[in-house]
């Protein structure tokens, strides 16, 4: 007799044959390659990633980016906590419908997972797909910060001259590329028009969206998520007929999850269904009814479930798809509400207002008072968690951060306002957020900070937008100010002026003393209006000096000398300079006072006095690297590197600009600066070839990012370029320049360093001529891998899933491009590849 099975990429039923042998797993060959291809996929995203976050390279030049961009070719999605259930099939027409279309949207209900399929999908993706982002838009209301919004997550800054939608068609242009926006619906029509615009003119570009409703956009695909499968009616109560349905084996995983030992059995199977049709397949409504197993019996799920309860207003409002499965959502969310405590229901209520997640001290703030204590809040947030009502953030940032899923946060939102805690709720996270704002302020160079009110961009938002500049001024003026620090530490100078604009034309803007023209004048120098820089520069500096603050007086005079020395008039920032260092001095603040001393040797080495800025370097350098954030310290290294190679000092400028190297994210554009500066000590030592290879890995970065360096550094980057080209032959230039353009993160990185063994400049070169022409695709690494590991080629194809004639065929390439004739030749060569060197294949 023959026994069912079904195909596990896609869910076609199988059938084993009546001898027995080994059962089959998939349908096809098809599939079964499919899975390969996923798995491959999934180890590869497992190797760590490396996040961009850009360092100062000059006195005035500040930023920070988001901490989810990556290289050029990986994915920048969260990692899932817990298991993936069902949706085979949904997965497989995804992949054939995004061949077939730039635009997918995926539509459903909410709650439906729509969300988590885009990234089991994304994550399916292979490298040759090209680089996958995630753009969450649930805490975004305000539709003229779209397009920056999106522009943050794709951690693209914004270019003197280009603003908005430009900048992200010129970071994206002919790029492979998929984009993921999540949660269109509350921002339709303009995505709509974004996403209209970015299709029409990047090429290679793909968006898959989700939303509740379809974008309508010329060329887009709509895909209905529908609920997961559940059992049929007369299922009766086997397990194993029970468990062919996706929300069955949903409700049993994450039961399982938080009450070990919950198993699906006779006894409960009748129940488990029907708790499943109940909430027809809602996958987020499955998991909230699962997460209470871990109190009470399946039977009692069901029967708080039978309650009429209130309904979301969010789920409800304009549904096209009937009011009856949203409100059943609705009533899983309430019920497990109404199972909390009186303090847990109180906490979950008021973490409403922090849209932009939160961490402990900020729950322990904004949700302690009437009766509930500081000390209870991270057992209830725990609790919280634990019933699924808040979720951990992926990642290792310490400290841990929570926030509630969006429809989660509308419900406690109507609870908060139901209880009449709206206003005083909103108040404690004013006061909050005003308390981080304090801490910041009592830093001389604020602006040049990033520190804690960086991840909290969202809430200073959301807080803005809900206190008026009548009842709550002060606190309107200052948190305008925190936002627009954030906009220009990550770039987004567009946002920053539109805040610092609107601050400098109220009546009591002075309020604030000469900060907001200070970093209006350093926003300014990030779009290269030099004149306005140096106007707003000049109006912080006479503000401040009428006020008796000589902290502020130092940040104006910081952020005029920027402005000058921005506009090339190197000698008047030497004197603003000099004088900041002397009332910072003062201050007794060593920090402040080092990197101020670092700002004045910048200026100094632009007007040509490099000795006086190797003396002054001298004294603030082992401050700044031993107790300044790594942004401030790698600032510091590469002006000290710059110093010395003015002075001939090639050995040791080496050294500092690979100690830069060293600290700084390889995927920030400002780990270029120290490439640039080992290119220059090349040249400077003869090795005209490194030189140029180094310089061309740099320019062909800089394309990609869209940056360029400070004109004085460009301008002595390309003399070098051009006597190195001179100098060579032709065959070396092209070369040297073939080379560098395929030099990119780790390996770029390892190649300045020259971290190979043994001669480190023959060496490298040498693996850069394999690397560079020889590339193995990925199945042919694959195959070479398992002939290291002795296998013949019928093991292989078994392993692989192809035939005999397939393997030799991709063997004799393997041979062809690596040039060895043996097995043996091709398994030390395996085994001398760095452990992940797979990240390097195309």
């Amino acid at each position: 007799m023959s026994r069912s099975r079904t195909c596990e990429l896609c869910g076609a039923a199988l059938t084993a044959r009546p001898h027995g042998g080994r059962p089959a797993r998939y349908c096809s060959n098809a599939c079964r390659q499919r899975a390969l291809r996923q798995r491959a996929a999934r180890e590869d995203s497992r190797r760590p990633q490396s996040a961009a976050s850009p360092a100062a390279s000059s006195a005035g030049s500040s930023a920070t980016s988001t901490a989810a961009s990556s290289t050029a070719q990986g994915l920048v999605l969260p990692r899932a906590l817990d298991s993936f259930v069902g949706r085979r099939q949904e997965l497989s027409q995804l992949r054939t419908l995004l061949r077939a279309s730039r635009l997918l949207t995926l539509t459903g209900a909410g709650g439906v997972g729509k969300t988590r399929l885009a990234l089991e999908f994304a994550q399916g993706l292979t490298r040759r797909d090209g680089r996958v982002d995630l753009v969450e838009l649930d805490s975004l209301h305000d539709a003229g910060l779209l397009a920056q919004s999106v522009a943050a997550a794709l951690a693209v800054g914004e270019r003197a001259g280009r603003s908005g939608v430009d900048v992200l068609v010129r970071a994206i242009g002919d790029t492979s590329r998929l984009v993921i926006l999540d949660n269109c619906e509350h921002l339709a029509e303009p995505c709509a028009r974004l996403t209209a615009t970015l299709l029409s003119r990047c090429p290679r570009l793909r968006i898959l969206a989700t939303s509740r409703e379809a974008l309508r956009v010329p060329g887009e695909i709509v895909f209905r998520v529908g609920e997961l499968s559940l059992p049929p009616a007369d299922a009766g109560d086997d397990p194993v007929d029970l468990l062919r349905a996706d929300a069955v084996r949903l409700f049993v995983e994450r039961a399982a999850s938080c009450a070990p030992g919950f198993t699906l059995r006779r006894g409960n199977g009748r129940t488990v269904a029907e708790i499943c049709r109940r909430l027809d397949g809602l996958t987020l409504a499955i998991e909230l009814a699962a997460g209470r197993a871990g109190t009470l019996p399946p039977s009692d799920i069901l029967a708080g479930l039978d309650d009429q309860l209130s309904q979301l207003s969010l789920l409800t409002d304009g549904s096209r798809s009937g009011p009856r499965r949203h409100s059943e959502l609705a009533a899983a969310i309430d019920w497990s509400h109404r199972l909390l405590d009186p303090a847990e229901q109180a906490v979950f209520r008021r973490l409403a207002v922090l849209v932009g997640g939160f961490d402990t001290a900020a729950a322990q703030t904004v949700c302690a008072g009437d009766g509930i204590a500081p000390s209870r809040i991270l057992r209830i947030l725990c609790a919280l968690e634990a019933k699924s009502l808040v979720v951990r953030l992926p990642g290792d940032a310490q400290p841990a951060r929570f926030r509630q899923l969006g429809a989660i946060r509308a419900y406690a939102m109507e609870r908060l306002l139901a209880s009449g805690e709206l206003h005083i709720t909103r108040q404690r996270a004013l006061d909050w957020l005003n308390g981080l704002a304090d801490r910041v302020g009592d830093e001389v160079f604020a602006d040049q900070g990033g520190g804690s009110l960086t991840v909290e961009r969202d809430n200073l938002a959301a807080a803005l937008a809900a206190c008026t500049t009548g009842h709550d001024g002060a606190s309107h003026m200052r948190l305008a100010l925190e936002l627009a620090r954030v906009h220009y530490q990550q770039e987004q100078p567009s946002a920053a002026r539109t805040l610092l604009t609107g601050l400098l034309r109220e009546a009591d803007g002075r309020a604030l003393g000469g900060a907001v023209p200070a970093l209006a004048a350093r926003v300014a120098c990030q779009q290269a209006d030099l004149a306005q820089a140096l106007r707003l520069g000049e109006q912080a500096v006479e503000w401040e000096r009428t006020r008796n603050d000589p902290a502020g007086l130092a940040n104006a005079l910081d952020a005029r000398a920027a402005a000058w020395l921005c506009r090339g008039e190197f000698a008047a920032a030497v004197v603003d300079l000099r004088e900041c260092l002397d009332v910072v001095a003062v201050l007794g603040q060593p920090h402040d006072t080092a990197w101020c001393t670092h700002h004045l040797a910048w200026a100094l080495l632009q007007a040509g006095e490099e000795r006086e800025a190797d003396v002054l370097m001298s004294r603030c350098l082992p401050m700044l690297r031993e107790h300044a954030p790594w942004r401030r310290a790698a600032a510091a290294l590469h002006t000290a590197g710059a110093v010395r190679l003015a002075l001939g000092h090639l050995e040791r400028a080496e050294e500092l600009f690979g100690e830069v190297l060293r600290i700084v994210p390889e995927a920030s554009f400002h780990a270029l600066y120290p490439v640039e500066g080992l290119a220059l000590v090349a040249a400077e030592s003869g090795d005209m070839q490194r030189a140029l290879r180094l310089y061309e890995a740099s320019a062909q970065a800089r394309r990609r990012l869209d940056t360029e360096p400070e004109a004085p550094w460009r301008r002595r980057l390309e003399h070098t370029a051009t006597r190195a080209r001179t100098r060579l032959s032709a065959a070396q230039r092209d070369a040297a320049v073939h080379g560098g353009r395929r030099l990119h993160g780790e390996r770029l990185v390892a190649y300045a360093l020259r971290e190979r063994s043994g001669d480190h400049r023959t060496t490298t070169d040498a693996v850069l001529v394999v690397d560079d022409q020889n590339t193995l695709t990925g199945r042919e690494f694959m195959v070479a891998e398992l002939v290291a590991e002795g296998l013949t080629n019928r093991q292989i194809g078994d392993r692989l899933g192809l035939s005999i004639r397939t393997v030799a065929t991709h063997l004799d390439k393997v041979r062809d491009k690596l040039g060895m004739r043996s097995r043996t030749q091709i398994a030390l060569w395996v085994a001398a590849r760095p452990k992940d060197g797979r990240t390097s294949l195309r």
